[in-house]
């Protein structure tokens, strides 16, 4: 069972993480040894002073890191009922929504940006209410009741609706630039070598959610939307399935 110390150092690994800090540097600027910061994170150990002392290397105030524990309280939800998902994917007003605030929109920038009435944008957030995926708090503040990123069923409203939409688009790149990526490997492989890296990308995936979580403390103007698509599976090019015809050689 997590209490609300194990919340606030589960957030505080993630701001760690996402600037790069191991417990070596912990250790290094608070000048003790690399066990003992290994120590007071398994024991939960912090006293005050110490949280200040590491939020300060993290370079995150103590009320950020109390809303990024709160945030990781609501990670037992991250698959939606149907009745939820059917909601989302029948009105994308409503979908667009839940994914800014997934994202750490306010309300009022959301109803800003979309250029949405009041009226227009109290009906989205009271119908998030009732479907409990979010808690409508008063001036229109909002509390998630759900992980930040959220498991889509397959075969289920919200993938039947957008992900073959999704897809095209995404792929619909050259993907040149800094800050894009895409490479292509195909090799023979062992079935202990594939579980291997399975877990890799599982964890890959793990780490961008954790990263993705500590930038919500960020303005949003520090922030940019971002896509990773990954697809890992045994697969034979259909050229190299033909059957090939090599001329017999010459005496």
């Amino acid at each position: 069972m997590f209490t609300q110390t194990s919340h606030l150092l589960v957030a505080l690994k993630k701001c760690l993480r996402a600037k790069g800090i191991n417990y070596k540097d912990v250790a290094r600027d608070l000048s003790i040894s690399e066990s003992s910061v290994k120590r007071i994170f398994a024991e939960e150990t912090f006293t005050l002073k110490r949280l200040e002392e590491v939020c300060a290397i993290a370079d995150v105030s103590i009320y950020d890191l109390a809303k990024m524990s709160r945030m990781h309280s609501n990670d037992e939800v991250k698959i939606l009922s149907l009745q939820q998902e059917r909601a989302l994917a029948d009105d994308p007003m409503l979908f667009t929504c839940f994914y800014l605030l997934l994202n750490g929109w306010s309300p009022d920038r959301i109803a800003t940006d979309y250029e949405l009435s009041t009226p227009a944008a109290i009906k989205l957030l009271t119908t998030l209410d009732k479907l409990k995926l979010i808690e409508l708090l008063p001036g229109n503040k909002v509390r998630l009741l759900t992980a930040r990123t959220i498991n889509w069923r397959r075969g289920g409203p919200v993938r039947k609706k957008y992900e073959q939409q999704v897809m095209a688009e995404f792929l619909n790149s050259r993907f040149e630039g800094p800050e894009t990526l895409l490479r292509f490997e195909s090799t023979e492989l062992s079935a202990a070598t594939i579980s291997i890296i399975n877990k890799k990308i599982d964890a890959l995936i793990r780490e961008m959610e954790d990263l993705a979580e500590a930038d919500t403390l960020l303005p949003p103007t520090e922030r940019k939307n971002a896509g990773l698509m990954i697809a890992f599976r045994p697969w034979t090019f259909s050229l190299f399935e033909q059957e090939v015809n090599i001329p017999a050689q010459l005496n």
